[in-house]
């Protein structure tokens, strides 16, 4: 029960996170993906860097919580800036993406931390298998929700006179 637990509560704030800031789900996704290859690169000394810090001991919560933290941390600082959804259903579908988009990104980080048996290791063995079909998919939406993307317009200079 540990796992699900955690997926839901990290689903519930990822989704609130995304619809109260309306913030468009593609420059989010390509956050991820950019956070998702910071945590590969550093997967050996994340850990390792928090508990020389002294901010944490070694240990494999500790690595699992800095790498998840790492792939979450480009998408946290887009949140609040960047484009954003005007009406509900776009707000309701972006931020479905993006938590789906990133609890796949995370299944990596999280199996070191967690105890993966019942109904949550259930879930979690579904997340490791579908990973790579959600990682894709959302990719995609996310370039496409980029070329959907309308800059605001440019606001007119007034004249002298």
């Amino acid at each position: 029960m540990n796992v699900l637990v955690v997926f839901i509560a990290l689903a519930v704030f990822l989704f609130l996170a995304a619809f109260l800031t309306k913030r468009r789900f593609g420059l989010l996704g390509l956050a991820l993906a950019a956070g998702a290859t910071l945590s590969m690169l550093w997967i050996d000394e994340a850990g390792e860097l928090v508990a020389m810090i002294g901010l944490f001991p070694i240990s494999p919560l500790t690595n699992a919580v800095t790498l998840g933290l790492l792939v979450l941390l480009p998408a946290i600082l887009l949140l609040f800036h960047g484009y954003s959804y005007k009406r509900l259903p776009g707000r309701i579908i972006g931020a479905t993406l993006f938590t789906l988009l990133a609890l796949a990104f995370l299944v990596d980080p999280l199996q070191f931390a967690l105890q993966l048996d019942g109904v949550g290791g259930t879930v979690y063995r579904w997340l490791q298998e579908y990973k790579d079909v959600i990682i894709g998919l959302g990719m995609v939406i996310a370039v496409v929700d980029l070329f959907l993307t309308k800059p605001a317009p440019a606001p007119e200079k007034k004249g002298k006179h």
